[in-house]
Parts: structure tokens; C-alpha cells; sequence
């Protein structure tokens, strides 16, 4: 290779070997034969995060001592969903700037990415024997001297052996899976615990659920690992006679004399083995090893090490050190996902493993009939979680020549047979959803409410933990909370074996589908009845309380599963209202849509089209649907309720009324506030009527009419009402309920607004202090309350602060609540108009472009929030130079918003500033001055004198008079907005600052939530 110069023996290389874990063994010869001709190795497996950039995992490379030889594989490059493109450019900034500290080896005929040529020419030890990949390898990297011997020997020798050459003793073991994933750490420790027990104790055992790949783990350890071991023996454990007879076959091949009898040659195998003679590195695999009692005492000692793989967690009672080998991350599943099936993508591959609950087995099968069928993944997806029959279409391999459901049903019918307890306890946890079962809630039901076998079972404490400790033993469920997280699983134990530290389990969901297809009807109905009799019982009856929502949180996801929505029981019927209730409350709108449309369903088949049951869960579908933003679809389903439900039970029906509200509030999203402001009205008069003054539906209305006050830009007023209701929700509810928070943040809001910013800001501070308390960190009136903290931040004059704040409110909600969120456009818009007063004109446009064509989408281009959103663009393309664009633009959203809420809006106002500016800017000297005259009559008669956008029209109006030379008025209106400002904001704030300095003034929408 050209560049390197030949070493001396006495010289030694400091060299540190990359390799994929599938090509272990090529790394121990390799250093094997480095550290033979005198150089220091380091081995480093090349597995890096995902989230690190391939760069800087290369780069990383180049900070150890030496050189760095990389092993070359399609394996390495597969380490992550990284594409060809990626590894070229990383090949070449960081191998190709640095070849005299890099090398490389190729163990693969497979393509490899073309930039792989930056190595300067890879030693190519594909297909060749040792002598000559020994030769190669002592070339690439300039090594003199002797040439050792690189044949494997027999003994105790410590030599790596050649990849290429099996152990001396090879029987039974599995070919090789070449799409096996992962497992790094599995693979890892057991390597470990195996190498450092002390002699006749390295026994591990591989334990978890059917397909959850325990064979396969296996197997590529041998793959792996087989190199340092002279004797590997795979040995079927699933009978006692099967292990007698293939250990009993490895007697000839370790060349023992012996009788032909079983017993004699098994006593020969056990004690050459003990004594590690002939060979001292052997290694025994013992698969599907599911009855510890009938086969441990078989289990051989010596010198050599054991590999067991089991279901059954009683082999942590026979001196084995348990390893539980858990389903995939979701990157191993992805990746594997792709290499079985190359036309599902990265997403549809991330949606299956999610709906597989990435079990290993389930993934091949079920990827492996995707790969060749027209069928979309999202098709089979839906067809999975609806409980259909898939099992027929799966495709089962060499490596899982059985599909999951036929595998489980073997364990399930040994369960039936010994454990019929086990099996009715797994027939009511299959009733609530898959995934966690807080199994304790069946405690909780009376007696006399359960069939006298099922009472005799959930009533006596030993025969439940008997059947738990079965269950969990046979891996069929696991404690959802496993142990210290490190493989061996966790719980006490009891004389059945080990017991779960907690009662709320997990079960997988194709566990859960097959127990619910093996069932009759009979036993279907009495053992889901069970379950919803559990779950109505454990409500808490108190939606609204915040300190109960981890309760409801863990009710709602089995609603539908056990059957509750098709339940015809009142207790049932109110959870599912009570469930709605927490689900709004606590902000997770989109479940609740799902579990409202779930039961509208259901209810509709139960009691019929016309039930008024259907008119209550309606006004509950509608105030979810609302939140996420669809008011057009919510307005006629509240139009038809006050038409229909109206006219069988009269106009003063509380459903009604609640219709009344919910259609002011659709109103409001849709922007026509005049309309909404008479609905809210009309309920308001109707519940003071109904219910009084000091009901909490009552206060609530009160607080939606000073909603449509502030969108009609009537702040002062919206501010009296809301302190009113703020002192009459802190009288009834207290100071903590969340209600009365939402009127502390109504109050900071109207101060806001009124450009009374100091108050608004201490208000808020403590506002949102609160909120974090009550609600939650993620609770969408938390951040709705952030939002306003960002804001009143801003107006006086952190503007770092804001930003920073904002920035952390763009991510957070749009996880919590999706992009298309009214409260997530709303920090899209507010965050573009930061970014461009603080000179990042790029995100601003990016970020105000998106909001706006958002709001275009969904909202229509007439909506108010539409029409503010395109000044706010407007004043992007103004600062970037787009003056003619700008203006056009500024001036066509005065005339929409003057139609759409008049000319004395606040909004019409702030456009009309912008307005008068860019005309300024244009030398319409006369028009500018017109309309900034008249904007100070209206904005002083709608605001205030003392109002900031009162006082900031007035300096617009100076700067106007000023190119007029109207000098002597321009200076008497430019001194009187001074004086407001400092009298209003004080000295030193920003809009005083930036009054003095005669910067540019403008006005930015900012949309209010309805």
C-alpha cells in the first residue's frame, strides 16, 4: 500500500480495529495475528447512536492512539438507517483528509458505498484461506518479520481461530441468520457472564416469550463467539430424552471409546466435559429448554461453558445466571423490518413495529408477506387492530418455521392442561387492552358480582399468585415494571416461583389476540363482564380533579377492549362520560375524539338511533373536536342539537343550553364574533335561570362572553367581566381549581392588551407557576399560559427571554398536540414576528409561511387569522426588500379585515399603521398622512389616549407630517406619544427607546385562542 514503510519487530503498533458485531470473529483472528507480530490492539465495535452524525462517529475514530483498521462489511455500513449517500460524504471528509491514519480490510462480496475507496485500497480477506489473508493483512499494514503459523490447534490453545474454520466439534447448530438485528447488548453480556464465571458455574440462561428470538440470540452467539470455543454442540432441550440421546451423540465425536448404550456414552460425554478432556473450550446450547425439573440435573459442569434458552424463569432455581432477552428497540426493528421486506419505508417499518410491539418473530413473519403483496402496511395495520385473522398470510422461514400464534398456542395448552387457574386468570387479562393490565382493579369487585369460579380465584390470595407466578414464569405476561433493568427480571418469590413486584402486568398484544380467538362466546361475555364490572368500579367519579387523572389515565385505554361501550350498565355508561370529561380536560383531545366517536357507535347499535343518550355524548364529541380546530363541523352538529333536540324537549333543556355555548364557541373559531356574542348571551340568560349564578356552567358562560369581548377587541370590557368571574370562581371552586387559574390567565391576557404590561407580567408569572402545579407541564392550558408569560416577556422587553421561551412552545406543541393546532399556529405566528424584530429574517419568513398557509387551509382566506397572518407577511417581505409585494399585500388585508370586523377593530387599526408606513415609505406622503390621521381618531375613540397602538399611530402620523414639512405639528404630535409612552411604559422601555430614535413603527397581529 502506497505511503507506509516497513516496521522493524522491535517497533510496535499501536492499531484499533472497527468492526460491525456480526464480523466479531474476524476482528479476534485479525488482533490474534496482530498482537503475534508484536503490535498493541485495541478492539472497538462500530455500533453508534443513531442521533450522532456520521461524521462525527467517524471522527471519533481518529481520537484514539495509532491506527485504525477498519473491518469492511455491508453489516458495518447497515449499523443505522444511514443511505449510501450519507456514508459517501462522510468517507470522504473524514477517511479521505486522514488515510495515513486509516485501513481497511474486506470480509464481504456484497456492494459496498463507492467512497469506500478513500481507505486507499482495502486488503481483501473475502473467500481466501488464512496463510494468504494472513499475508495480506501483514501487507496493508507494512509488518516485517516472520509470518506465524495461522492454523488452529487443538487444546487449550488461546489463538483465535480463522473465521472460515469451524470448531473440531460442530453439531446441530443453526445456519447462520443473515438478517439477523441487533442484540448487541444480549450478545455482549452473555460473552461476559460466561467468560468471567468461575469454572463448572458459567451456565446463562436466555429466557423470555415465545418469538421473542431467544433461538436466534443463540445461535448468532455460537456465529459470533464460535472461534474461541473447540467443541460447540446444539442440543433440542425441549424433552428429556431428546437431551439424553444428542448428548449422548457427542461421545464418538469427541472421539470417546464407549459401549453403544445411551446411558454409558452420556456418562463418558458428562465426564470428559467436567474434565475438560479432550477439549477444554466447549460450549453446550440447550434450546427450548421449557421444564427445568425434568432436565436440570443433566445440565453438564466442567471447563466449558452452557447456553440455555427457555421460557421458563424456574431455571433462576438451578445455578443459571438469567438473562432476559426483551423484544427489539425500535431501531432494530426498523432496520430489520427493511432488510426482510425493502419496499416498506422507514416510516411504515416504524408504524408495524409499533403495531407488532416489535416481537421479533411477528416482524419476519409479517414483513416477509408484506414484502411480495400489493397489500399497504397501513391496510394490514388496521386489520391487525381490529382483531382480524392475519395468521393465515404470514410467512414463516428456516429461522421461524412456525408462525407466533401457533408457538404460543403450545404454551397455552400446556398452561390448560396443568395450570387451569393460570389459564383463567390469562382469559381476563386478555379483556383489557394489550399492553399494561393494572390486574389489581379485579380485586376490587364484589363477590357477588363474579361466577363462583372466577370469585374462588380473585378472592383466594394464594391461588391468584399461584396463577400469576405461572404465567409470569412461563413469560406468557411480565411485571410491567421489571426489575433494576438489567436483564434478569425482577419480583419475589413464593413456592410456585417467582411473584410479581406489582399487580399491573404486561401482555403482549398478539399474546392478547390469541387467548380472545381461543375463547367461546359463553366464556367471551362472562369473563369480559368481569372487567367492565372492574373498571366501572374504579372510577373516581371527579373527572375535573386534577389529582385523579392518573386514575382515569389508566381506565380509559381498556374501554373499549373489555367491551364497555357496547355495556348497557348506568356505572358503565358514566365512566365512559367521566372518561371523556378527564380526556378534555387533561388536553388529550385527539383520544378523546377517538373513544366519542368509538362510543357513538356503539351506542347507536345498542340503544338505537334516536336515544337521548347519543344528544349528551354528542355535546362531549363536539367540545373535543373543537379544540383541535374543526368549528365548522362542530357548528352544525350544535345546530342540529338546539333544532332537534330543541323541539322534543324544549329550549330550557340543559343539553340545549350547552348547545348554545358550544355554538358561541364555534362561532368564535370560525371569526364571526358579533354571532357568537348573541349564543353566548342567550345561554348565559338561560342558565341564570336554570341553575343560578353560582353554578360552574354559569361562571363558564360568563367567561366565554368576555372571550368574545377581547376578540372584538373590547379589552376593557372583557377585563371587568373577568375579574368579576375570576372573584366568583375563586369564592365557589377556590383559588387552585383549574377554572379559576383560566380566569387569572383571562385577567393577564386583558392587561396585556390594554398595554398595561407590568401588571400582566407579574400576574402571569405567578399564573404559570400555578398551571405547572395543578395541570402539568404539558397540559395545553399550561402552555397556552407559557405563551401569554413569552409575550408579556416581550412587551416588556426580555426579548431573549421570549425568544428562548417560544422557541421550547413551537417543539412542545406540536408534540403534544399535533402542527395544525390552534394553539400551535398561534405560537407559529407570535414566535415569525419575534424572529424578525430580533433580525432572523429567514425563520421568521419560514415560520409565519407556514402559519399562514395553515390558517389558509383550514380556516379559509377570509377568516380574520388569515388576514393577520398575511400583514404579519407582509412586514417579512417589507425588512427582506420586497417594498412592492409588501405594501400590495398590507393594503388588501386593511380593506379584508375592515370588511370582515370594521374599521374599528384594533386588528383593522394595527393593519391601517402598517398600512400608513408603507405608504410613507413610497412617498404617498398625502395618503399616508390621511390615513394615519384618521387611524388616531379611531384607535383614541376604540383603545384609549394612552393605549400603545394609540400612541404608536401618533408617531406614525408625526413621521408623515414630518415628510409633508409640517414640522411644528409634527413635533407637537411626536411629543405627545413621547409623553404617553412615559407615562405608560416608562423611560426606559424599547417603544420608548425606539420612539425617541424615530425608528420605523409597525404593529404585528397576534391571534387570541377562542
Amino acid at each position: 500500500m502506497a505511503g507506509l514503510r516497513r516496521t522493524t519487530p522491535a517497533e510496535r503498533q499501536r492499531i484499533t480495529i472497527s468492526f460491525a458485531g456480526f464480523n466479531r470473529p474476524w476482528a479476534a483472528w485479525i488482533a490474534d495475528r496482530l498482537e503475534q507480530q508484536g503490535c498493541d490492539v485495541a478492539l472497538q465495535r462500530w455500533d453508534p447512536a443513531t442521533e450522532i452524525p456520521l461524521v462525527e462517529a467517524l471522527s471519533d475514530l481518529l481520537l484514539t492512539e495509532g491506527r485504525v483498521l477498519v473491518i469492511l462489511s455491508d453489516w458495518y455500513f447497515q449499523m443505522g438507517p444511514r443511505s449510501t449517500e450519507e456514508w459517501n460524504q462522510a468517507l470522504r471528509a473524514v477517511v479521505a483528509p486522514n488515510q495515513r491514519r486509516f485501513a481497511a480490510v474486506s470480509v464481504t462480496s456484497a456492494a459496498l458505498p463507492p467512497a469506500v475507496a478513500a481507505f486507499g485500497g482495502a486488503a481483501e480477506l473475502w473467500g481466501v484461506g488464512a496463510r494468504e489473508a494472513h499475508r495480506r493483512l501483514s501487507h496493508l499494514l507494512g509488518l516485517a518479520g516472520r509470518e506465524t503459523d495461522s492454523s488452529t490447534t487443538v487444546g487449550l490453545r488461546s489463538g483465535a481461530r480463522f473465521p472460515y474454520d469451524q470448531p473440531r466439534v460442530w453439531g446441530g447448530v443453526p445456519r447462520r441468520n443473515i438478517r439477523f438485528t441487533g442484540r448487541e447488548t444480549t450478545l455482549q453480556t452473555v460473552y461476559q457472564r460466561l467468560s468471567e464465571a468461575d469454572p463448572g458455574t458459567a451456565v446463562v440462561t436466555l429466557l423470555g416469550m415465545s418469538g421473542v428470538g431467544k433461538t436466534q440470540a443463540a445461535a448468532e452467539y455460537v456465529h459470533r463467539f464460535g472461534s474461541a470455543y473447540d467443541v460447540v454442540w446444539w442440543v433440542p432441550a425441549d424433552t428429556r430424552g431428546t437431551l439424553r440421546q444428542r448428548l449422548a451423540e457427542l461421545a464418538p465425536a469427541l472421539g470417546l471409546t464407549t459401549g453403544i448404550e445411551y446411558g454409558e456414552r452420556l456418562r463418558a460425554v458428562r465426564d470428559a466435559l467436567r474434565r475438560g478432556d479432550p477439549y477444554a473450550r466447549w460450549l453446550l446450547v440447550l434450546d427450548g429448554a421449557d421444564d427445568p425439573g425434568a432436565i436440570a440435573d443433566l445440565v453438564p459442569t466442567g471447563t466449558g461453558h452452557v447456553l440455555i434458552t427457555s421460557q421458563n424463569r424456574e431455571w433462576g432455581e438451578h445455578n443459571t445466571t438469567l438473562w432476559e432477552v426483551p423484544v427489539y428497540d425500535r431501531d432494530e426493528s426498523i432496520a430489520f423490518v427493511r432488510r426482510r421486506a425493502r419496499r416498506i419505508s422507514t416510516t411504515e417499518a416504524d408504524a408495524l413495529a409499533e403495531a407488532l410491539e416489535d416481537l421479533p418473530l411477528a416482524l419476519d413473519q409479517t414483513a416477509g408477506a408484506l414484502s411480495d403483496s400489493p397489500m399497504p402496511v397501513t391496510e394490514y395495520i388496521e386489520l391487525l387492530r381490529s382483531g382480524a385473522d392475519i395468521e393465515m398470510g404470514l410467512r414463516v422461514s428456516t429461522a421461524f418455521p412456525m408462525t407466533y400464534l401457533t408457538a404460543f398456542s403450545i404454551v397455552l395448552n400446556r398452561l390448560r392442561e396443568t395450570e387451569p387457574a393460570a389459564v383463567d386468570l390469562l382469559r381476563l387479562c386478555a379483556w383489557f387492552a394489550p399492553g399494561p393490565v393494572p390486574l389489581r382493579l379485579l380485586r376490587d369487585v364484589p363477590s357477588r358480582d363474579l361466577p363462583e369460579r372466577l370469585a374462588h380465584l380473585i378472592d383466594n390470595p394464594l391461588l391468584w399468585n399461584a396463577a400469576l407466578s405461572k404465567l409470569v414464569q412461563y413469560s406468557v405476561i411480565r411485571p410491567d415494571d421489571p426489575g433494576d433493568g438489567d436483564g434478569e427480571g425482577g419480583g419475589r418469590h413464593g413456592q410456585d416461583g417467582p411473584v410479581p413486584d406489582t399487580e399491573t402486568i404486561h401482555l403482549h398484544r398478539l399474546d392478547h389476540q390469541g387467548v380472545r380467538a381461543g375463547m367461546s362466546e359463553a366464556d367471551s361475555e362472562t369473563f369480559s363482564r368481569v372487567v367492565r364490572r372492574a373498571l366501572a368500579a374504579a372510577d373516581p367519579r371527579r373527572p375535573d380533579d386534577t389529582r385523579l387523572w392518573s386514575r382515569y389515565a389508566e381506565l380509559v385505554p381498556h374501554l373499549e377492549a373489555s367491551g364497555a361501550l357496547h355495556s348497557t350498565h348506568p356505572e358503565t355508561r358514566r365512566l365512559v362520560f367521566n372518561s371523556l370529561t378527564y380526556l378534555y380536560r387533561s388536553g388529550e383531545y385527539r383520544a378523546g375524539i377517538q373513544l366519542a366517536e368509538a362510543a357513538d357507535a356503539a351506542w347507536r347499535e345498542v340503544y338505537g338511533e334516536d336515544d337521548p343518550l347519543l344528544w349528551e355524548l354528542a355535546s362531549q364529541h363536539t367540545t373535543l373536536l373543537r379544540a383541535v380546530g374543526e368549528y365548522s363541523r362542530t357548528e352544525r352538529m350544535n345546530r342540529e342539537i338546539i333544532e332537534k333536540l330543541g323541539a322534543v324537549r324544549g329550549p330550557k333543556d340543559l343539553v340545549v343550553v350547552r348547545a348554545h355555548g358550544g355554538l358561541a364557541a364555534d362561532l368564535r373559531g370560525l371569526g364571526r364574533y358579533e354571532e357568537a356574542l348573541l349564543q353566548d348571551r342567550r345561554a348565559l340568560e338561560l342558565y341564570q335561570e336554570l341553575v343560578g349564578e353560582g353554578d360552574v356552567r354559569t361562571l363558564n358562560t360568563r367567561n366565554n362572553i368576555a372571550v368574545t369581548l377581547r376578540l372584538l377587541g373590547r379589552y376593557a370590557e372583557a377585563l371587568e367581566l373577568d375579574r368579576k368571574t375570576l372573584e366568583m370562581r375563586r369564592e365557589v371552586l377556590r383559588s387552585r381549581n383549574p377554572w379559576t387559574l383560566s380566569s387569572e390567565l383571562s385577567c393577564a391576557l386583558d392587561l396585556r392588551l390594554l398595554g398595561r404590561y407590568e401588571e400582566a407580567l407579574s400576574l402571569q408569572e405567578r399564573n404559570v407557576e400555578s398551571h405547572r402545579l395543578v395541570l402539568g407541564p404539558d397540559n395545553p392550558r399550561t402552555l397556552t399560559t407559557e405563551l401569554n408569560l413569552a409575550l408579556c416577556q416581550h412587551r416588556t422587553g426580555d426579548r431573549a427571554g421570549s425568544r428562548a421561551l417560544l422557541s421550547r412552545l413551537l417543539e412542545r406543541t406540536e408534540a403534544v398536540l399535533g402542527e395544525e393546532a390552534p394553539l400551535h399556529l398561534k405560537v407559529a405566528t407570535d414566535f415569525s414576528f419575534v424572529h424578525r424584530e430580533t433580525g432572523d429574517l429567514d425563520q421568521a419568513r419560514e415560520i409565519g409561511e407556514f402559519a399562514l398557509n395553515s390558517y389558509r387551509r383550514l380556516l379559509g382566506d377570509r377568516h380574520p387569522y388569515t388576514i393577520g397572518a398575511g400583514a404579519n407577511h407582509a412586514l417579512v417581505l417589507r425588512v427582506v426588500g420586497e417594498r412592492r409585494e409588501a405594501q400590495w399585500l398590507t393594503e388588501r388585508s386593511l380593506e379584508e379585515m375592515t370588511a370582515v370586523l370594521g374599521p374599528d377593530h384594533p386588528w383593522t387599526l394595527g393593519i391601517a399603521l402598517n398600512t400608513a408606513v408603507g405608504r410613507n415609505l413610497e412617498d404617498d406622503l398625502e395618503r399616508a398622512a390621511e390615513l394615519s390621521r384618521e387611524n388616531v381618531r379611531r384607535a383614541s375613540a376604540a383603545l384609549g389616549r394612552e393605549h400603545p397602538l394609540t400612541l404608536t399611530c401618533q408617531l406614525a402620523l408625526a413621521s408623515d407630517l414630518r415628510g409633508l414639512r409640517h414640522r411644528q405639528e409634527a413635533d407637537q404630535v411626536e411629543e405627545a406619544a413621547l409623553n404617553g409612552l412615559i407615562a405608560s411604559l416608562g423611560t426606559h422601555h424599547t417603544h420608548t427607546v425606539a420612539a425617541r430614535s424615530r425608528s420605523r413603527v409597525h404593529w404585528d397581529f397576534e391571534p387570541l385562542l377562542p
